[in-house]
């Protein structure tokens, strides 16, 4: 159980260092090769961006509970 814990947040955190990287910044970023980059005349980011900062706050809250489950399962385990 611990191992599956593990590689998850392996993969949660390899996720979320993608996701984070693709966040468009002061200069640009990733995000501007995939289309994110477009600014929409209403004000605020764009409907690519929005996604991006939903889809990076379910992934943190994912590794978040993984570290905090992973904690347990090895303090109950010693």
């Amino acid at each position: 159980m611990v191992l599956a814990f593990e590689i998850a947040l392996i993969v949660f955190s390899l996720l979320l260092m993608l996701l984070v990287l693709m966040h468009k910044g002061k200069g640009g970023g990733l995000s501007d090769m995939f289309g994110g980059g477009m600014q929409s005349s209403v004000g605020g980011s764009s409907v690519a961006e929005r996604n991006l900062d939903r889809i990076t706050v379910v992934v943190g809250l994912g590794w978040f509970a993984c570290i905090v489950v992973l904690a347990l399962l090895i303090k109950l385990d010693s």
